[in-house]
């Protein structure tokens, strides 16, 4: 009887079974990656940037930084959603520097003022002395002369720490005299005062007020302050021609600067 001969082993069932059971599983991994692939870029949307900040300096509900683009409207498209970008590492962004206070100005010693200069309501006028009357009133420049302002000389002289005082007329018979336009002054306006030494002391307004004359406030205008303040004084209110000007018109200022001789402002 022959003899049957033997398959070779890559033919016979074992093999042939396993080699199938390989081929199917690498199928339906490659089909599981793929799926999972394309379903992910399909259905889930990158993280949306974040909006920038709004500037310090206009914190205004609904108001967003200099520069920035309104809100698109309904109608607007849509850009298309893009993978977000690796995190990348870096270092802690620096703390930004405060700002450095403003130079306190350097106070002067005692010297008679001379002139006053207030550029914004073109005043550039003479100053005299002035003192106070029998009834401790604060005397004023003579009538016949509405060119001229007068400083009060047993008060601090311009820059030296103290309230400083300074009075002119409001307008005279025939027009406007040297404080004529004192009410139209603004707040962070400039005043000069020059002293006989020939340095100069810079103020900076900080308000201008009107009271009655039965209601002025006399603490608050000539009290004495730590540093170096300026009052400026003129007529203000109604006019009745009995009775004159019913109340006064107050410049309230600090230094804020000081000149040495032969600098320009």
């Amino acid at each position: 009887m022959a003899r049957r001969r033997r398959r070779p082993w890559y033919r016979r069932r074992p093999y042939r079974l396993a080699r199938t059971a390989v081929l199917t599983a690498v199928l339906v991994m490659g089909a599981d990656k793929v799926v999972h692939r394309e379903g992910h870029g399909a259905g889930t949307a990158a993280p949306a940037p974040e909006p920038k900040a709004v500037e310090a300096g206009d914190a205004r509900p609904g108001v967003t930084g200099p520069g920035a683009s309104p809100d698109p409207s309904p109608s607007s498209s849509t850009p298309t959603p893009t993978p977000a970008p690796s995190p990348v590492r870096t270092s802690a962004a620096p703390r930004p520097k405060a700002a450095s206070p403003r130079p306190v100005p350097r106070t002067l010693p005692r010297s008679r003022a001379t002139r006053i200069v207030i550029p914004y309501i073109g005043v550039d006028a003479a100053l005299m002395d002035l003192g106070l009357d029998s009834e401790r009133r604060l005397g004023t420049p003579p009538e016949d002369k509405p060119e001229l302002a007068g400083w009060y000389t047993d008060g601090p002289s311009p820059g030296e720490p103290g309230t400083a005082v300074a009075v002119g007329h409001l307008d005279t018979n025939t027009g406007p005299a040297v404080f004529g336009g004192l009410g139209e002054l603004k707040r962070g306006k400039r005043i000069e005062v020059r002293r006989a030494d020939g340095r100069t002391a810079v103020y900076t307004v900080d308000t201008i007020k009107a009271y009655e004359k039965d209601k002025f406030p006399n603490r608050l205008v000539y009290g004495s302050r730590d540093r170096p303040e300026l009052r400026l004084i003129t007529c203000g209110g109604t006019y009745d021609r009995r009775t004159g000007y019913s109340g006064n018109v107050v410049v309230f200022a600090h230094l804020t600067a000081t000149r040495e001789p032969g600098r320009k402002g």
